[in-house]
């Protein structure tokens, strides 16, 4: 009986080996490499972009982002080997556990700089709506998977938009109106790949288009205000520039005198005086493009857009050879988002989209951001190691 036993426990072992040896035989290296060269390049960038942020310790910034570089690698490979299937299965409670952290962030929530979106842990300040995208997007696609021949149907792209309102109402009113949009962002890549009317997209843009009069107009006009004052004057100094007060367009001002002060080749870290000398604010976070662009130029600039470009066709592609439709819904979900942020960030330092506090995926200094962009990528390598169809390239 031992004997047997022992056999058996041999056999299971030996299938676990041969199937982590068949994963690692479909993993789209492509994939992977973009992400780590996003992480290296990320942090080779914000060596230089923090050096002279505090006083004798040049690299703290840098060590800390490699620390969740190296847990973040860690839940995508978790993610990757685990597979798409456990994602769907849990779905309702990854959703209820999203909904769940971001009412705790609102009662035991630290609060930092006026927004209250972090939960204190002593050793990690935990951002829950950095990795609501990532849980939005499984409840999402699980949700329009199981309904996919009513994904025509004007009730199930409406209960689609109801359930993504709830975790987006509450993040709004942290307030994060950047991760707010981004979770809009989540929701219309997946619409998009589940097959929804083109009508019932344009009733949703017009829809967002609506909320966005109500919100920096209408409301305001009758006497309720929505927005805090300083998320309302991003917008309008974004909408009306010439008009604004300079207090109000200084950040965006100094940012794109930052990315023409690097031209071809950039100053070199030593000679960004707009990040050195802190011209330029939240110059690791919000604004990093902008640095980057500074102290690398468009050398630097170009070649780390080329890495998103990279990263985005490989998502794209997963979208394109994904085995069911949760994982084609998931990953078009998770790639929009990721365009979406990259877009508006890159944007808004080149005064072509409001600033709205959006991280830059992969570069931007934060811990939450870096994870679960890695847990993202972790699951679109594990969609694509159980694709349908082999295709090569």
């Amino acid at each position: 009986m031992a004997t047997y036993a022992g056999a058996a426990r041999a056999a299971r072992r030996s299938r676990r080996t041969e199937e982590a040896v068949s994963l690692a035989a479909r993993v789209d290296w492509l994939l992977l490499g973009a992400a780590l060269g996003l992480v290296v390049f990320g942090l080779w960038a914000i060596a230089g972009i923090t050096r002279h942020d505090i006083a004798g310790d040049e690299s703290y910034y840098v060590l800390h982002q490699a620390v969740f570089a190296g847990a973040g690698l860690v839940a995508l490979a978790v993610l990757a080997v685990l597979g798409p299937a456990l994602l769907a299965a849990a779905s309702r409670i990854l959703y209820g556990a999203l909904l769940g952290l971001l009412v705790l962030v609102l009662v035991v929530g630290a609060a930092i700089r006026g927004s209250q979106r972090w939960i204190d842990l002593g050793f990690f300040q935990f951002q829950p709506s950095e990795f609501g995208k990532v849980m939005l997007a499984a409840f999402l696609a699980a949700f329009l998977a199981e309904r996919g021949r009513r994904i025509g149907e004007a009730p199930t792209v409406a209960t689609a938009i109801g359930l993504t309102a709830i975790p987006t109402a509450l993040v709004f009113i942290q307030p994060d109106f950047g991760t707010a949009l981004v979770y809009f962002a989540v929701l219309a890549g997946a619409l998009f790949v589940a097959g929804t009317r083109w009508l019932h997209l344009g009733l949703l843009t017009g829809f967002a288009v609506l909320a966005a009069v109500g919100l920096l107009w209408l409301l305001p006009a009758a006497g309720v205000t929505v927005l805090k004052p300083y998320q309302t004057e991003r917008i309008t100094a974004f909408a009306d520039p010439q008009n604004a007060p300079p207090e109000t367009t200084y950040n965006v001002e100094q940012s794109i005198t930052a990315i023409g002060s690097g031209r071809f080749e950039g100053r070199g870290v030593a000679g960004g005086t707009q990040t050195n000398l802190e011209f330029l604010p939240e110059h690791a976070t919000d604004f990093v493009f902008a640095s980057l662009s500074e102290q690398r130029g468009f050398v630097g600039a170009g070649a780390l857009l080329l890495l998103y470009l990279l990263l985005l066709w490989r998502g794209l592609r997963v979208v394109t050879m994904a085995a069911d439709a949760f994982s084609a819904i998931i990953a078009g979900a998770i790639v929009f988002s990721l365009l979406f942020s990259i877009f508006i960030n890159v944007g808004m330092t080149m005064g072509i989209a409001p600033v709205t506090g959006i991280p830059l995926p992969f570069v931007s200094v934060g811990g939450s951001s870096m994870v679960a962009n890695l847990a993202a990528v972790g699951v679109l390598l594990g969609i694509h190691a159980r694709s349908a169809r082999r295709r090569p390239g």
